[in-house]
């Protein structure tokens, strides 16, 4: 029989599993479905890996990956808040506040103290690897959206404005990233990828 603290982690992980069934607004690549959260989550983690030479600062790149694979596990009960959704963004901080120390409280004491401290300065984007990782949670999205050809900024009524006022904070993370980011949303408006107005 497994001892207290590997049975509370083994519980954690099996809730984490939920992560896979938790759809996101955005859609992959191939073939054209939603993705869910644990694949953005790991693409992420993939993309901090490949970009982190980018970064404005010096990171730990391991407390980077850390943030980027817990940072969305409050979604396993708040569900995921599409970012343009202003009325869902008015109860986003207290649904995943609650969701926090639910999910959290899940593992021994010294992790969920970890993993909520982690959670938390992602959320505060209060240190480099936070604003690194936040850079590349917003770069993500703009990818897929200009890949698939603007198919889930149509599909939602999405305006450039919009977009560029999201990716505003790429800058804080990486002043390449931001610079990319904005040609990117150039490209986007000039192909007409987005909502007039």
């Amino acid at each position: 029989m497994p001892n207290e603290t590997l049975s509370q982690q083994l519980r954690f992980l099996l809730a984490a599993d939920r992560l896979k069934g938790v759809t996101r607004k955005n859609y992959i690549i191939e073939p054209r479905r939603r993705e869910n959260a644990a694949e953005h989550s790991w693409h992420l983690g993939l993309m901090a890996i490949i970009l982190a030479e980018h970064a404005n600062a010096p990171l730990d790149l391991l407390r980077v990956l850390k943030m980027l694979l817990i940072h969305d596990l409050v979604e396993v009960t708040a569900g995921d808040t599409y970012v343009y959704d202003a009325v869902a963004n008015q109860t986003q901080a207290e649904r995943e506040r609650h969701a926090a120390e639910q999910v959290f409280g899940m593992l021994p004491s010294s992790q969920a103290a970890e993993f909520r401290a982690l959670w938390q300065e992602f959320d505060a984007r209060a240190t480099p690897e936070a604003r690194f990782a936040d850079a590349l949670d917003r770069l993500l999205p703009m990818l897929l959206n200009v890949a698939q050809r603007g198919y889930g900024w149509q599909e939602h009524g999405v305006k450039a404005s919009q977009a560029r006022a999201r990716s505003q904070a790429i800058r804080d993370g990486s002043e390449l990233l931001w610079a990319y980011a904005q040609s990117l949303l150039d490209e986007a408006a000039s192909h007409g990828y987005f909502r007039e107005g």
